[in-house]
């Protein structure tokens, strides 16, 4: 992603290709861990989720590695227990608000695991997976607030199956088991974020 003069990321280039389900201006690594949605599913919910590796620890390759199956488990002594996970999400927004894609929107990321939405079980079945580079308990970034906006906007404008009332975190479709984005997540920020990009979105 091109950054602005003032270091913040460029946004401009942010749009989503429906066709290819690609994130355009986004930095593209393809997770082998992904497979097809069921036959006919379009995105009907986005989970946001948090993520760091090793926890606390922003940078590096390691969100790449897990996502791609090659973190090597003697790199760290927390990715020992991540050994054998087979994980991906679709978008990855990072501190400093740029933008990797991991899988294509039509197919299913392996995001949510055990978890149930108004009724319905298995949400990767039916829903895009966006993880922020951060902790439960740690604040988001300003700029991952507005590259989030944006791109959930660009989301519900290429798939008018997926509302902006149908963003949610993990922690609320697996309570209990997933307490991520966590207590440091601005919501009412990101629905502001989020209006303001529908709003400013050309129809």
């Amino acid at each position: 992603m091109l950054r602005s003069h003032t270091g913040a990321p460029d946004l401009a280039g942010l749009r989503v290709d429906a066709a290819s389900g690609r994130l355009l201006g986004a930095r593209q690594v393809d997770s082998p861990n992904c497979d097809d949605r069921p036959a006919g599913q379009a995105p009907e919910l986005l989970v946001v989720h948090g993520i760091s590796l090793p926890p606390g620890a922003y940078g590096g390759p390691w969100i790449d590695a897990l996502f791609t199956n090659t973190l090597q488990a003697d790199e760290h002594p927390y990715f020992a227990t991540l050994a054998g996970l087979r994980v991906s999400a679709h978008l990855l927004v990072r501190r400093d608000g740029s933008v990797v894609q991991y899988v294509p929107f039509h197919r299913r990321a392996w995001h949510a695991g055990a978890s149930r939405w108004r009724g319905r079980e298995r949400c990767n079945d039916f829903s895009i997976g966006i993880e922020l580079e951060g902790t439960d308990a740690t604040a988001y970034e300003p700029a991952q607030y507005v590259t989030l906006g944006l791109v959930a906007a660009e989301l519900c404008r290429a798939y008018p199956t997926l509302a902006p009332e149908a963003v949610v975190g993990h922690s609320d479709v697996a309570p209990g088991r997933k307490s991520d984005p966590g207590i440091a997540f601005d919501w009412p920020l990101l629905r502001a974020r989020l209006r303001h990009f529908l709003e400013a979105l050309p129809a």
